[in-house]
């Protein structure tokens, strides 16, 4: 997936990390997996998105690459 590809949330924040207005996290996969598994448990989100969320925090976590 390439970044034009993402909505315009994550390409505004892409921009803001490559301009420097927001810090660099060299660790993404466990960054991804933190945030991934915070909105899978979320009573907040609804079920569907909280599903979504557990099923690419866990095809992460069985990726072998690691950080």
């Amino acid at each position: 997936m390439k970044v034009y590809d993402c909505c315009d949330l994550v390409r505004e924040v892409y921009a803001q990390i490559g301009s420097g207005d927001l810090g660099f996290i060299p660790q993404s996969i466990a960054c991804s997996v933190r945030a991934l598994n915070e909105i899978a448990n979320s009573t907040e989100v609804p079920q569907h998105v909280r599903e979504k969320a557990a099923f690419a925090a866990a095809n992460l976590l069985m990726s072998d690459h690691e950080d």
